[in-house]
């Protein structure tokens, strides 16, 4: 049978299930009709692609282990995996290859619909492979040190979002390169996301920051701290600071304001992050991270307010030790617009920012991030000579999972090339996550703000 053909056999099947029918035996590409089960065809799709969080103590609803904890979900898996909902990956696959691309093959999606279909049998126990071993708490495995916010924090029932900043010591007597590293929130019902960063030791006339805000310390033209106001424990941009939205086109590329507007402090550097959906990072052999003897981890914390009842939280972040001198240093930029303005009722609006490298890298991930009326982002890069490339498309934003992608090979970026980062917004009541589209929208660090930002990881040598 060829693959044309068995793909209008599983068109055809999928359109007589919807009607209430179902089916013993199946075709599936490549293999001979059979009965599907759990043991046998399920349950390897589901420890390569889902286990990750659907396990015991992991942000998903369930767990996927096993059969008899699978079972009673059957039909919800099946209709979320041929949505293609699950497992959530937003990358359009014409641009990139990404090492952690956790979407479902055309083969994988007709193998669980069919399973379902068919009964959604467990099948024979010899068949079952083994089971990922993971370590509890941990995606990267058992960490060298973890270190913990000093204290437990009591966030209030409700009210405004709330940024808090906790400086955690790690006491390192030496430079320490980290091959691996995962931020844990203590409290997923409170912790929107929280970014960890590198803060060496304070010079004499600047100390650790308590308070302030996350992002880039370029300066440029157009910035200025009064371009910001606290309102709380949240930084927001004033709504009658000068507008931009097309931030390539400012000297600083839309990004220059970012610092502590309370004290005009430059802000360390960034170690990782969590945001919803993504996991640890394990970086590839030969690169690591640097963390300077003497440092404080600044613990930048989101906390939204939307239980309706009084949450703690006591946050961490687990390192894993590079065992080699790394041959490759990665570091995070951040690349934002801050300046932006949504008009009210908008459905697509166009926003940028840009980064042009001052030196030969490789990057290694890219991050998008907006907030709720987020629709859609492009990173590019445009080549001193004029070529252009698209690294990442993502055309369905998705604020609830916003995914880390690792590249599956490095790529050589050379100097002068400028980093491109376009978006679209959609401030309309057609949006069901808009809190309000009669409002203009602009940067701000809490969800009913904006933001236009894409965390770039890129490697130099040490």
């Amino acid at each position: 049978m060829t693959s044309r053909t068995v793909r209008s056999v599983t068109v055809g099947l999928a359109l007589v299930l919807l009607g209430g029918a179902s089916l013993l035996r199946v075709d599936r590409a490549g293999a001979s009709a059979g009965e599907v089960t759990f043991n046998k065809d399920v349950a390897p799709i589901f420890f390569n692609k889902c286990t990750e969080c659907h396990r015991p103590g992991e942000i998903a609803p369930m767990s996927l282990l096993t059969y008899n904890v699978a079972r009673p979900w059957a039909r919800a898996i099946r209709e979320k995996v041929l949505n293609r909902e699950m497992p959530p990956w937003h990358a359009d696959p014409s641009h990139g290859e990404f090492a952690n691309d956790r979407s479902l093959t055309r083969r994988e999606i007709d193998t669980i619909a069919a399973w379902v279909d068919s009964g959604a049998k467990q099948g024979n126990p010899a068949d079952l492979p083994a089971a990922p071993n993971y370590v509890e708490g941990w995606s990267i495995g058992k960490p060298d040190v973890v270190l913990t916010m000093p204290q437990e924090v009591t966030i209030a029932a409700s009210g405004p979002d709330e940024y808090q900043y906790f400086a955690v010591p790690t006491r390192f007597t030496e430079d320490r390169y980290i091959q691996a590293v995962e931020v844990r929130p203590g409290n997923r019902k409170v912790v929107h996301h929280l970014v960890v960063f590198v803060q060496p030791p304070p010079m004499k006339t600047s100390q650790p920051r308590a308070e302030g805000s996350a992002g880039d310390s370029t300066s440029g033209a157009a910035a200025s701290d009064t371009t910001l106001y606290l309102d709380g424990r949240v930084e927001r941009t004033k709504p009658d600071a000068p507008v931009y939205d097309d931030g390539c086109s400012l000297p600083n590329g839309g990004g220059g304001f970012r610092r502590d507007v309370s004290k005009g402090e430059p802000l360390p550097g960034i170690l990782a992050e969590y945001l919803p959906g993504n996991r640890g990072e394990v970086l590839a052999p030969g690169s690591a991270k640097r963390i300077p003897a003497g440092s404080t981890l600044v613990f930048q914390v989101h906390y939204a307010k939307s239980t309706g009842e009084v949450q703690k939280d006591r946050s961490s972040i687990g390192l894993i030790f590079a065992t080699l001198q790394p041959r490759k240093v990665i570091d995070t930029k951040l690349i934002f617009n801050g300046y932006f303005s949504i008009p009210p009722g908008a459905a697509s609006h166009r926003t940028t920012a840009c980064w042009t490298l001052s030196s030969d890298a490789e990057i290694v991930s890219l991050t998008p991030h907006m907030h709720v009326r987020g629709k859609a982002m492009e990173i590019r890069a445009i080549y001193a000579d004029g070529r252009s490339e698209v690294l990442l498309n993502v055309p369905a934003y998705k604020f609830s999972w916003q995914t880390i992608y690792y590249l599956k090979r490095p790529l050589p970026i050379p100097k002068g090339t400028r980093i491109a980062v376009t978006t679209l917004f959609d401030n309309s009541p057609e949006n069901k996550y808009n809190p309000d589209p009669t409002r203009a929208v602009r940067w701000g660090e809490p969800t009913y703000d904006e933001m236009l930002a894409a965390f770039i990881d890129y490697a130099v040598k040490p």
